[in-house]
């Protein structure tokens, strides 16, 4: 495959248009909303009339008929500016519609993707247990078919734009059985918000993301229609190890994006900063590290780009996602960290939006695999077992 990924005119344009949206609108909100954490419901509805939560799907359910590249660069965008929205569509788009368009019947894609597209309502993806995160197939939430309907019973934990006003479902992995060889047999169900028994807590308290919604939640006897499986019962587990394939190319998207938001303040305040009569910029040790910066957030965006071209060309991404998931993440950490260090003390003070990319940046080592995941990812597809 050809290794040029610079934009066609229809992804730059998309790229133009989303890059005006962030410093227009997102950059003069999101830092009281952030310091008060507040979901930006404005901004969220902003960006639903503008197509942003349907460009990967189909027009036919509402979507805006792009692809997964054009996903990226929204996400890349946005979080140059602020990682609490770009992580609300990264979420509401990749794990929350994502399922449902992947492997959801025809029905459910004709109820529920619509709404998601317009951003009218919010999907959430319920997998992280507290005794399951990077392990997963550890699920120990049950699902228990009584006539025609399935009762759930268990507790989920860290899932984003679960308890929101305008949530509208949660996709929860449960343990629907058992196979010959005990191992538990998972499968995925649609939870719609409101359903008795589904009690969703109240926010976490975060270091970062404190725009975005992150709640626990409990299933107490949910009582769900037979229906609402999605795709077909014992592959929810081998549905949502794809699901976070191409969510990997997402956060990489929006890692690389927080990696040059710090380039681009760290520049401005290098240029603006003035110290033993000059400015901080024209000392070569500041140079040198905003040089080092933008290589970075540069090579990160060549890892992303890669991977989502090979996913849009129906080629394996696999490794090229995992890849591009532990660079970027381990970037847009670096370059936080020296966005801070060139803001001197300022940089410590929470106006600054370096403070809030310091706060938000750590979790991208994380969040949807962890960077030792990633690992195991990458060297599994080099032909090593473990």
């Amino acid at each position: 495959m050809s290794l040029d990924h610079r934009l066609t005119p229809e992804h730059e344009e998309l790229r133009c248009t989303v890059e005006a949206f962030a410093h227009d609108v997102v950059a003069p909100k999101i830092g009281d909303l952030y310091e008060r954490h507040e979901f930006p419901y404005e901004i969220v509805a902003e960006m639903g009339r503008m197509g942003l939560f349907g460009l990967p799907f189909p027009e036919e359910y509402g979507g805006m008929g792009g692809d997964y590249l054009a996903l990226g660069i929204a996400l890349e965008e946005l979080a140059r500016v602020d990682s609490s929205v770009a992580i609300t569509l990264e979420a509401g788009v990749s794990l929350g519609a994502m399922p449902i368009y992947l492997f959801g019947s025809e029905e459910q894609k004709s109820r529920w993707l619509p709404k998601m597209c317009s951003g009218e309502i919010l999907g959430a993806f319920g997998l992280t247990e507290p005794g399951a995160g990077s392990d997963a197939g550890g699920t120990r939430t049950t699902a228990v078919k009584d006539g025609d309907e399935w009762v759930i019973n268990g507790s989920k934990c860290f899932i984003t734009n679960s308890g929101t006003d305008i949530t509208g479902l949660v996709t929860v992995t449960a343990v629907t059985g058992r196979k010959a060889d005990g191992r538990p047999e998972i499968s995925s169900i649609i939870v719609p918000s409101g359903t008795p028994g589904f009690t969703v807590a109240a926010p976490y308290s975060k270091v970062g993301w404190n725009s975005s919604d992150t709640r626990e939640l409990s299933f107490d006897g949910v009582r769900v229609p037979l229906a609402n499986l999605v795709g077909q019962e014992g592959r929810g587990y081998a549905q949502f190890l794809r699901i976070l394939d191409e969510g990997r190319i997402a956060i990489s998207a929006l890692a690389t994006g927080l990696a040059q938001g710090c380039v681009d303040e760290s520049v401005k305040y290098a240029k603006e900063r003035h110290a033993f009569g000059k400015a901080i910029g024209d000392n070569q040790a500041i140079q040198f590290k905003l040089a080092d910066m933008e290589m970075r957030a540069h090579m990160a965006r060549i890892g992303w780009r890669d991977a989502a071209s090979r996913l849009v060309a129906g080629e394996p991404f696999k490794k090229e996602a995992a890849i591009a998931k532990l660079y970027s993440s381990t970037v847009a950490v670096d370059n936080a960290r020296e966005a801070t260090q060139i803001h001197g003390g300022y940089g410590f003070m929470n106006e600054y939006p370096v403070a809030r990319m310091w706060r938000d940046s750590k979790i991208l080592e994380i969040g949807e695999g962890t960077s030792e995941v990633q690992r195991m990812l990458i060297a599994r597809e080099l032909g090593f077992a473990g």
